[in-house]
């Protein structure tokens, strides 16, 4: 497994394990009530466990998200990770035909997402972690609008999720966007553009990746390259160069393995062949076959060259949902939120799922964000042998893994280098 040997090399390397320390954040100042002071979290069951089957299924989930997001030009980069942790915070209040789409496009059944999610966030609270994690939930402050209190209860359980009651004002707007900017570290600084008048309920997921390269570039191996886009055109460049002990080839791309300081997070790059478009590779990506390269990366003498880039991404993730298959999550006359809430003659749907992301890549390591918001409304709208070269001088894919799940926290495509 990735992890494994990720683990090997770092012991055999000697490498530091020390961790990107956080820039101080301003004081931010929330105004709203938080509801989940007299909430405490049951002792509940959570497994990171999954069988093969659900593992290639989330994965799966994650390449469909990143194959619909890369149908739009430029630079793409999203995080899975963010998008199901508020998904799944919004899966426990549907029921019925909303609720098994939520399941069927996710690819786990809800005690099964909620139990895995718990194992996979519970450490990304501490603030030793490279990757950091953070969920809130915020509520209209409107005496018709009730929410059911064992929804509460699983936001606690398993997402370890702030409640906020709010007016869903001025006031409320930013301090959705301050909370937000708080936990990606100022990477998302905003989310939210206005809260519309129908919007009752917000689902938040926010996270930050801080990580070191186990083995940091020196002077002498930052070069001077050019970068060939998407387009053909030709862009200057300053390159990482390094040796690289792990190596990918799943038939149509070549890559490599570089991992983070503690072994238990790595960058992977993946590098279409020359005769193959970047955007014919991205559609012919699988969940199954992603883990499968993931989980046979070779032992190998890899001399990698990667550039030094800034990515910043954003989108609505409303329309690749449907698309995905959950139609009814999005239907006024569909939708089955009955277990998150009610209000006196209307049903409650989803109106926008928003996405926001960061990343910059350097000589140093990864710093990167993300964050999700999920808006619910009244339904009135909607082995050393091998020497393998890998020069990432044109368009690629990469990803950020869990070395432990080989599931990605983030995954991109750089199809040219922003200024």
């Amino acid at each position: 497994m990735l992890g494994k040997l990720l683990k090997m090399g770092f012991e055999l390397l000697l490498a530091a394990s020390t961790l990107l320390t956080p820039p101080a954040s301003a004081p931010v100042t929330i105004q709203a009530q938080n509801l989940m002071e007299g909430v405490t979290a049951r002792s509940v069951e959570h497994t990171a466990s999954l069988t093969q089957e659900q593992q290639d299924a989330l994965a799966q989930f994650s390449i469909s998200l990143f194959q619909h997001s890369a149908a739009k030009e430029g630079n793409v980069l999203i995080s899975p990770l963010s998008a199901v942790s508020a998904l799944g915070m919004t899966a426990n209040g549907a029921k019925g035909n909303t609720l098994a789409q939520m399941e069927q496009v996710i690819g786990l059944p809800l005690d099964t997402l909620n139990a895995y999610m718990g194992a996979t966030l519970a450490p990304l609270t501490q603030e030793d972690s490279p990757l950091l994690l953070a969920s809130s939930i915020w509520i209209k402050d409107d005496p018709k609008f009730s929410v059911v209190p064992d929804f509460l209860q699983r936001a606690a359980d398993y997402y370890d999720a702030d409640v906020y009651r709010a007016a869903f004002d001025g006031a409320t707007l930013d301090d959705i966007n301050n909370w937000v900017s708080l936990h990606t570290k100022n990477r998302i600084p905003t989310i939210l553009d206005h809260i519309p008048q129908d919007a009752l309920l917000y689902l938040v997921n926010a996270l930050s990746f801080d990580g070191e390269w186990q083995e940091a570039y020196s002077a002498q191996q930052v070069k001077e390259g050019d970068f060939t886009c998407a387009d053909g055109t030709k862009q200057n460049a300053t390159m990482l160069h390094s040796t690289e002990q792990l190596y990918l080839d799943d038939g149509q791309a070549t890559g490599f393995v570089k991992p983070y300081a503690g072994g238990n997070y790595a960058f992977a790059a993946l590098l279409p062949r020359e005769d193959v478009a970047i955007d014919d590779y991205i559609r012919s990506l699988t969940g199954e076959k992603l883990l499968e390269t993931l989980n046979g990366a070779q032992s190998a003498t890899v001399y990698a060259a990667l550039p030094k880039f800034e990515s910043k991404f954003g989108t609505e993730l409303g329309e690749s949902l449907l698309d995905m298959g959950m139609v009814d999550l999005f239907s006024g006359r569909l939708c089955d939120l009955t277990g998150l809430g009610s209000y006196p003659d209307e049903t409650l749907c989803v109106s926008r799922v928003l996405h926001k992301t960061s990343i910059k890549v350097d000589e140093k390591g990864t710093q990167a964000g993300a964050a999700t918001v999920v808006e619910i409304v009244k339904a009135t709208s909607l082995v050393p042998a091998l020497v393998k070269t890998v020069t990432l001088d044109r368009p690629f894919v990469y990803l950020i893994v869990d070395c432990n799940t080989n599931q990605p926290v983030f995954i991109g495509c750089l199809n040219q280098l922003e200024a």
